[in-house]
C-alpha cells in the first residue's frame, strides 16, 4: 500500500523523522504550502492526481471536507494525528485501515483505549471473588475497591431520593446514609423508605444503637459498631443480613473490635482504623491500614478531602493509592461542601485507575486518568509567522451601548441562559447560544459581538468545570 501524506513545510521535518521506520507501506510525503492544516480539497485532489496513492493521510488539524475529494478520485482521505511529530503512533491504525474521516487519529486511539480499559474492568470485576456480598456488590477479595458516598445529615436532606439516584449515576457503588444528634428513628425509616426501592445498597452512618436497628429494614451496611454496641445489635444485625464496619472506641482497640465481632458470629465485617486529618496525625494513623486483619478495611477519605484546600482529583487519586497498597475494600467520600463536589465521579475514576494497574509498577497509562485541568502532553503548535509585531493597547475607557439591547447571561440548570427583555436563550454550549444571537439579529456592534463570546465562553467553562459564574467578573 502506497499512502500519501500531505503536510505543511513547518511540519515537513517532524512527520519525516516520525514516518522514518514505518514498514508496513510506503510513505510519500508532499509539502502542500507553509500550513499543514490549510489544506483545501481541491489542492488534495489536483496532488492525489499527480502522486496517485492507496490511500491519502492528511493532518488531523485539517477543517475541510474531503468526501468530495474521495468520491471523485476513489483514493480513501483519512485523518491522522493533529500533529505530525505523533503520526508514528497512528501506524497500526493505517495498516489496518482503520483511520477516521472525521476523527483525528490521537483521539481514536484514546478512545479505543478508554472503551478497551471499560471493558477490562468489566472483565475483571465480573471474573473477581469477593469477601462477601451486599446487594449483589462485592466487597473485599480480588473485585475492585467500592465507593461509598456519603450524605450527610439525611433527614434534613430536602431531595433525598434524587440525591441518592447522582450519586450512582456518578460512580457510587454504595451511599451511606448519615444521621446527626438530632435524628430519630422515625426520620431513619422515612429516608430509608423514600430511597429503598432503588437498586443500590444504602448503608447508616451513626453509632446510635436505636438508629441502626431502625435501619434493619433496609440497610445493607451498618457504620459504625464498636465493642460496646456489638452485644446490643448482633442478633438483629444477623437476622437483616446486613454488613458492618468496625471502629476503636471507649478504650477499645480495632483488633479487640474484630474479635468481638466474629465472636457474635458476625461475618460481613469491615475494620476502619479510622483516618485522620492532615496535620492532625494522619500518617501516624495511615500505618494502622498496614496491619493483618481477618476481614476487608475501609478507607474513610472524608477527613482528608473535607479538611484540605486543595483541588480534589489528586487527593482522591492518591488516597486510591493507599487504598490499593493497604488492601482497603472500600473508600468513603462525601460531595459536603462546594469544594469537594464531584469527589464521587472523581474517587471512582480513580479507583478503576488503581483495578487497571494491577501488574504494573504504576497507575500511569491504564487508558483512564484523573487529568482535568492539566495535560498529559503539551501540543507541539508550530511557531508563528509575522514580519511586525504590535503591542495591545489599553481599550477605550468610553463606553457605546448597542442599540439592539444588552443580555444578562447566567448559568441554570445545566444551561447557559442570556437573558434580554424578559426573553432567554439556552444553550449547552456558548457557540450554540451565540449563534442564536445572531440569527435573530440580536447584535450590532462588533465590540458587544467580542464581549457576547467572551462572557458566554466563560459561563461554558464555568459548567464544563462545576464552577461558579459573575457575569463581568473573573473566570
Amino acid at each position: 500500500m502506497h499512502v500519501l501524506f500531505p503536510t505543511g513545510r513547518q511540519s515537513a521535518p517532524s512527520l519525516g523523522l516520525a514516518l522514518s521506520k514505518v514498514t508496513e507501506f510506503t510513505c510519500e510525503i508532499i509539502e502542500t504550502g507553509e500550513i499543514a492544516s490549510f489544506l483545501t480539497p481541491a489542492t488534495l485532489e489536483k496532488l492525489i492526481a499527480d502522486h496517485p496513492c492507496d490511500l491519502a493521510v492528511v493532518s488531523g488539524m485539517c477543517t475541510a471536507s474531503f468526501s468530495g475529494v474521495e468520491r471523485r478520485t476513489g483514493v480513501p482521505v483519512r485523518k491522522g494525528t493533529r500533529h505530525a511529530a505523533d503520526m508514528g503512533i497512528c501506524v497500526p491504525l493505517i495498516a489496518a485501515g482503520r483511520l477516521s474521516a472525521d476523527m483525528p487519529a490521537d483521539d481514536m486511539l484514546l478512545e479505543e483505549k478508554a472503551k478497551a480499559a471499560r471493558e477490562a474492568l468489566v472483565i475483571s470485576e465480573s471474573g473477581a471473588d469477593a469477601f462477601f456480598t451486599i446487594r449483589g456488590v462485592k466487597i473485599g477479595g480480588s473485585s475492585r475497591i467500592k465507593v461509598i458516598h456519603e450524605i450527610m445529615d439525611a433527614h434534613r436532606h430536602p431531595a433525598l431520593r434524587d440525591a441518592v439516584i447522582r450519586a450512582k449515576k456518578h460512580g457510587a457503588d454504595i451511599v451511606d446514609l448519615g444521621f446527626g444528634f438530632d435524628a430519630t428513628a422515625d426520620d431513619v425509616v422515612r429516608c430509608f423508605s423514600m430511597a429503598g426501592d432503588l437498586d443500590i445498597p444504602l448503608s447508616i452512618d451513626t453509632l446510635d444503637p436505636e438508629l441502626i436497628e431502625a435501619s434493619l429494614f433496609r440497610a445493607d451496611l451498618i457504620l459504625s459498631l464498636t465493642k460496646e454496641t456489638i452485644p446490643l445489635l448482633a442478633e438483629k444485625i444477623l437476622e437483616s443480613g446486613s454488613a458492618v464496619v468496625l471502629i476503636p472506641r471507649e478504650g477499645a482497640s480495632l483488633e479487640e473490635t474484630v474479635d468481638s465481632a466474629l465472636q457474635a458470629g458476625l461475618f460481613k465485617i469491615l475494620a476502619d482504623p479510622l483516618l485522620q486529618p492532615p496535620l492532625s496525625g494522619m500518617t501516624r494513623s495511615l500505618a494502622g491500614y498496614l496491619a493483618n486483619m481477618p476481614c476487608p478495611k475501609i478507607l474513610g477519605c472524608v477527613n482528608v478531602v473535607e479538611m484540605m484546600d486543595a483541588d480534589s482529583p489528586g487527593i482522591c487519586a492518591m488516597l486510591a493509592s493507599v487504598a490499593a497498597e493497604t488492601g482497603a475494600a472500600c473508600l468513603l467520600i462525601s460531595e459536603h461542601s462546594d469544594k469537594t463536589r464531584g469527589t464521587t465521579a472523581e474517587m471512582r475514576r480513580a479507583v478503576e485507575m488503581m483495578t487497571l494497574s494491577k501488574g504494573r509498577p504504576y497507575p500511569k497509562d491504564t487508558g483512564l486518568d484523573l487529568l482535568i485541568l492539566k495535560e498529559k502532553r503539551l501540543r507541539r503548535e508550530p511557531p508563528l509567522l509575522y514580519e511586525e509585531i504590535k503591542d495591545a493597547g489599553a481599550p477605550s475607557e468610553s463606553l457605546v451601548y448597542d442599540p439592539k439591547g444588552n443580555f444578562r447571561i447566567g448559568i441554570e440548570n445545566g444551561y447557559i441562559v442570556a437573558v434580554r427583555n424578559g426573553k432567554a436563550i439556552r444553550g449547552t454550549s456558548w457557540y450554540d447560544v451565540f449563534s442564536e444571537i445572531l440569527a435573530e439579529d440580536g447584535v450590532s456592534l462588533l465590540d458587544h459581538a467580542g464581549y457576547l463570546g467572551k462572557e458566554l465562553y466563560k459561563a461554558e467553562l464555568a459548567l464544563r468545570f462545576g464552577r461558579s459564574f459573575e457575569q463581568d467578573g473573573k473566570f
